[in-house]
């Protein structure tokens, strides 16, 4: 998230915050720490928007640094398109990543779930008497409300991967390639808790409902010295195992968590909690092996054989 706050920085957020709490709404108050030669320029700072903004906290400007910071407008009527926010400033970082992480979660649900919708999910689904009456739009509902506090819940690793907390790196094989295969099972995170779309026949539009015990360790795990790299495998996979796919029988089925054991899940409410690996479940007894039989799909081609005759 450091690198996506600073290219939203470069791009749109520096501009927007020397427009929102911009440098001129306090020139009356640093005008007092320069010498009687360099005059702050206040142009527009009597606006009533900056009547407001004077009011907020900022940081403070050292006496030594205001006349470097305006000199370009010495000979100007106005101020620079200056921020009194500054990029490492607390309040803006966080409400920044607040905008970046519910703009972005919003656009990637819509635009993935869609396409997987669309073109992976099998409709035949659909049909099945477990399918609830308007689910799409329930699931959708129930994303919305999960947004807000998945973000709220995320935002403390993101505002701390910013601040240089993280042990993030970007190479694959700065740690070696052995490190990197033995940090895959420490980044797995188990939940156990109910959501309301436990117990629905899954679609991908039902991925974000597992923010309450997941969202947090699922962020603050990968990032003690993980690749960035597994970061985004971590989330990416999520969305992948709720596309109802009952494939059985390959050889990692007993060790990966897939999409037939998640689908398991969705249909049982108490079995296969596992995000990523199936450990867990056998150590805690809640394991069920997918099995061919037990498809969901199998229930609908039957109502639908029963139709016909």
């Amino acid at each position: 998230m450091d690198l996506v706050l600073h290219i939203a920085d470069e791009l749109i957020l520096d501009k927007l915050w020397a427009k929102v709490v911009p440098l001129s709404a306090f020139a009356n108050s640093y005008q007092s720490s320069l010498n009687s030669t360099f005059a702050i320029p206040v142009g527009n700072a009597a606006s009533a928007w900056s009547q407001i903004v004077m009011h907020l906290p900022h940081p403070p400007i050292s006496a030594d640094e205001l006349p470097s910071l305006f000199s370009a407008a010495a000979s100007s009527s106005s101020m620079p398109q200056i921020s009194a926010w500054p990029r490492d400033y607390l309040p803006r970082q966080l409400i920044s990543l607040c905008a970046i992480t519910l703009i972005g979660i919003h656009v990637l649900y819509f635009l993935f779930a869609s396409l997987s919708y669309a073109f992976i999910f099998n409709h035949d689904m659909m049909r099945h008497p477990r399918f609830l009456k308007n689910q799409i739009k329930l699931e959708i509902q129930c994303s919305l409300r999960a947004f807000p506090v998945m973000m709220l819940l995320t935002l403390p690793w993101f505002q701390a991967e910013v601040m240089g907390y993280s042990r993030l790196y970007d190479g694959l094989d700065t740690y070696g390639y052995v490190y990197l295969v033995a940090s895959v099972p420490l980044s797995y995170a188990v939940r156990f808790s109910r959501f309301p779309s436990s117990g629905w026949l899954p679609t991908i539009r039902a991925v974000p409902p597992f923010h309450l015990s997941l969202s947090s360790p699922s962020n603050v795990i990968p990032r003690a010295l993980r690749p960035r790299q597994l970061l985004e495998y971590i989330r990416t996979f999520v969305p992948l195992i709720h596309d109802s796919d009952m494939i059985t029988g390959h050889a990692l089925e007993k060790v990966i968590n897939g999409p037939a054991h998640h689908t398991l899940h969705h249909i049982y409410f108490t079995v296969n909690y596992g995000q990523y690996f199936t450990w867990a479940d056998r150590v805690g007894n809640s394991y069920r092996q997918p099995e061919s039989s037990l498809d969901p799909l199998l229930e609908v081609q039957a109502l639908d054989k029963a139709k016909k005759q």
